[in-house]
């Protein structure tokens, strides 16, 4: 077993910045699990009190079954994959790849072996005799990756390995990640800024925010029940769309959003869903609007929220649109550490490639307030969809 379990785990440093604040995060055997959240949240600090490079304040870490807070890095079985590559400027790819090994004092046989495998499975075998300022960034990358796998560690930590690659090489080194993960199958703990990096590569994602952890579970699980108003900011791109309304009974006794001057009918989906809403009526809420669900108004229908806005950018993508605009009500701060529209009050939807918007133009959208998520201003906390278990919120 290389499971890697952090009980309580604190970091305050000597000027009193608190790091960490009591996480608690278990990785499973095999199991590739991505830290994400701002800059300064404690995600590469977290990396480091794993690796042994760094040591916690309070709490423990063990790997594979065994506390290791008193074992130096040599000593844990793990390898880390930096940003930077640290690579050996005057050693060769292969004496790079195998220097872990020498220290080590592997038969040569045996070492040459591991290397020659490792440069296989990474593509590195016509390269083994360059030095590192004859690589791209893409194949010192791949260097890095196999000097850290030639060793066959319990776990693999890495901190934004893919940062410095552009967009191109990104999307092929994430792909090779999950195939050498897929053949390998070792723990890793990978850390990154980069949201398409954690929902394309993790079995879990953990968003930290501030040292605390905030929520823990698959993409999948992220994405369509944030735990809090933090995580709903934080995860998916574009950001979700955020504002404060109040919830009351219409006429009809139908549920009703009070946004500024507006009225948006709640669907009674949305109570069936969350029966606790019922209990926000007369009170303040904050919605949340993912932008799929902010779509180009038809006219085939005069129901529902529609919203008449200018819009400020179109970022035509070819099979989509995006529409940036500033909403006719006042956004809420920004919760999620996210986008700069967040930052200046703006909205985004996203759009069908052949709806009829452009930059400057008003354009009347379509709010679908069947999939809107609802919190408590209060503590920033989701209203729950029922009998849903699924979402790890922070204590």
């Amino acid at each position: 077993m290389a499971d890697v379990v952090l009980e309580q785990v604190s970091k305050i440093f000597p000027d009193g910045t608190v790091a960490l604040e009591n996480v608690d995060l278990t990785v499973l055997d095999g199991e590739f699990v991505v830290l994400v959240g701002p800059s300064g949240c404690g995600k590469s600090t977290l990396l480091r009190i794993v690796a042994g490079l760094d040591t916690a304040t309070t709490g423990s870490v063990s790997i594979g079954g065994r506390v290791v807070d008193d074992l130096s890095p040599k000593d844990r079985d793990i390898a880390m994959v930096f940003q930077n590559y640290a690579l050996y400027s005057h050693m060769t790819v292969a004496e790079n790849l195998g220097f872990s090994l020498k220290l080590r004092h592997v038969p040569k046989e045996t070492a040459r072996s591991e290397v020659d495998n490792v440069a296989h499975m990474l593509a590195l075998e016509s390269l083994v005799d360059r030095k590192p300022r004859a690589l791209s960034g893409g194949q010192r990358q791949r260097v890095a990756m196999g000097r850290a796998m030639v060793r066959h560690p319990k776990v693999f930590l890495m901190d934004e390995p893919l940062s410095n690659l552009d967009a191109k090489l990104r999307v092929a080194m994430r792909g090779e990640l999950i195939r050498l993960h897929r053949e390998w199958g070792t723990t890793t703990l990978y850390v990154t800024h980069d949201q398409i990096e954690a929902m394309t590569l993790g079995h879990r994602i953990a968003v930290l925010n501030a040292g605390r952890l905030q929520q823990v579970g698959t993409p999948k699980e992220l994405y369509q029940t944030p735990c809090n108003l933090f995580v709903a900011g934080f995860i998916g791109s574009p950001a979700m769309n955020l504002v404060s309304g109040k919830l009351d009974a219409g006429a009809d006794g139908a549920l009703m959003l009070s946004v500024g001057g507006q009225r948006w009918p709640v669907p009674d989906s949305q109570l069936r869903r969350r029966p606790t809403l019922a209990a926000f009526v007369g009170r303040e809420v904050v919605a949340g609007l993912r932008p799929y669900a902010i779509s180009v108004d038809t006219g085939s229908s005069d129901d529902g929220a529609c919203i008449t806005v200018t819009a400020a950018v179109v970022e035509d993508l070819g099979s989509e649109k995006n529409v940036l605009f500033v909403p006719p009500f006042e956004v809420p701060d920004a919760v999620g550490g996210g986008t700069d529209t967040e930052l200046i009050g703006m909205w985004t939807a996203n759009v069908k490639a052949n709806a009829e918007v452009r930059t400057g133009g008003k354009v009347t959208l379509r709010l679908d307030m069947d999939r809107a998520y609802f919190f408590d201003p209060g503590n920033g906390l989701a209203i729950p969809i029922a009998d849903d278990a699924s979402v790890v919120a922070a204590a």
